[in-house]
């Protein structure tokens, strides 16, 4: 805790500017300039070192009923951010710390400490708080753990698996001795989960006329999970592979986030009846009194150097927008975050 007196800080933040219509474009978002208000008693001030982007944000971008609220009109974005406490007067966050918050999309942000966490940089490179060990590890952690309750021997079928929840979701059911199947789109996705994933089989959807028929070559005995970060023609398939009393972990569904009429497909969805197929939808924050049960299993794997991962990593604030649009091009390979510091 310090007790100078606190000065006004510029901040540069990225706002949205118009709700998109159909895939976002540069024009939807603008670049301002924002002075915050000296720190009072209890409260301390970041500078943000990362951010993430993630798809999610699509959906807050839209107007409507949602989970969460949607972004305002020349208001700064949020999402997860790593940060620096650079100024301090409040005696549970101290000069130094790093904090993880969801105060992205900005150069600076002062908080009471509400929905702060003082994160270890000895652990692991501070930014795999917002991959592995953050949000995105725990997403994956839970809907294994929490909602589809994997046995050990299941066969699981991963949609976008070389992505930032995805290649996690193969990892921990590898771990578990399943026998696990993936689609990504690129060679370099497809050899990446092949050598450092370690999975046993990748579709290339891309390449791929049947999907159904290439998931039963390499499932003839059927699917048990499909964790589905897609939706579409991948959840189609999974349906169609899926054995009875199967479970279908609805994470996401990027196939439709930009659409702007609703999709075609999944056309079988009657087969849950029939299989008697488990769906169920989560978000993880209704999950997070499962926290700490989440780091005593991950950090270990985390530290031991069995859980593996990949980031995309682009540079600058400014050029945040950039690769939030290039996660619906498929840009990223593992978890796409924004260097700031």
């Amino acid at each position: 805790m310090t007790t100078q007196t606190s000065q006004a800080t510029k901040s540069k933040q990225i706002v949205l500017a118009s709700r998109p219509d159909g895939k976002p474009s540069a024009d939807n978002f603008k670049q301002t300039t924002a002075e915050l208000s000296p720190i009072n008693d209890g409260e301390f001030l970041v500078k943000n070192q990362w951010m993430s982007v993630d798809p999610y944000m699509r959906g807050r971008m839209k107007e409507g009923d949602s989970y969460v609220p949607a972004f305002k009109i020349d208001e700064p974005l949020e999402g997860g951010c790593i940060g620096k406490v650079i100024e301090s007067r409040s005696n549970d966050f101290s000069e130094g710390d790093y904090v993880l918050g969801n105060l992205g999309w900005r150069e600076h942000w002062k908080s009471s400490g509400e929905g702060v966490t003082v994160v270890d940089p000895n652990l692991a490179p501070i930014q795999s708080y917002l991959g592995a060990l953050g949000m995105t590890g725990m997403t994956a952690w839970v809907g294994l753990n929490k909602i589809a309750k994997l046995k050990a021997g299941s066969t699981v079928f991963v949609s976008a698996a070389s992505g930032a929840v995805g290649s996690i979701v193969c990892q921990l059911a590898k771990a578990k001795d399943c026998r696990v199947i993936g689609s990504a789109g690129k060679p370099e996705k497809i050899q990446w989960l092949k050598d450092k994933a370690g999975i046993d089989a990748v579709i290339n959807y891309k390449q791929t006329d049947d999907l159904t028929a290439a998931l039963h070559d390499h499932a003839p005995g059927g699917i048990d999970v499909y964790f589905d970060n897609v939706g579409s023609d991948h959840l189609e398939a999974a349906l169609d592979t899926m054995n009875d009393f199967g479970v279908c972990v609805e994470c996401g569904m990027i196939a439709s986030y930009n659409a702007t009429t609703p999709p075609a497909a999944p056309r079988n969805l009657f087969k849950v009846i029939g299989k008697r197929i488990r769906m169920q939808g989560f978000i993880v924050r209704d999950h997070m009194d499962d926290q700490n049960e989440f780091i005593a299993d991950m950090a270990p794997l985390v530290k031991g150097g069995k859980i593996v991962w990949e980031e995309t990593i682009t540079d600058g604030l400014e050029n945040a927008p950039a690769a939030f649009m290039g996660l619906f091009d498929g840009d990223n390979l593992g978890k796409s975050l924004v260097r700031i510091g």
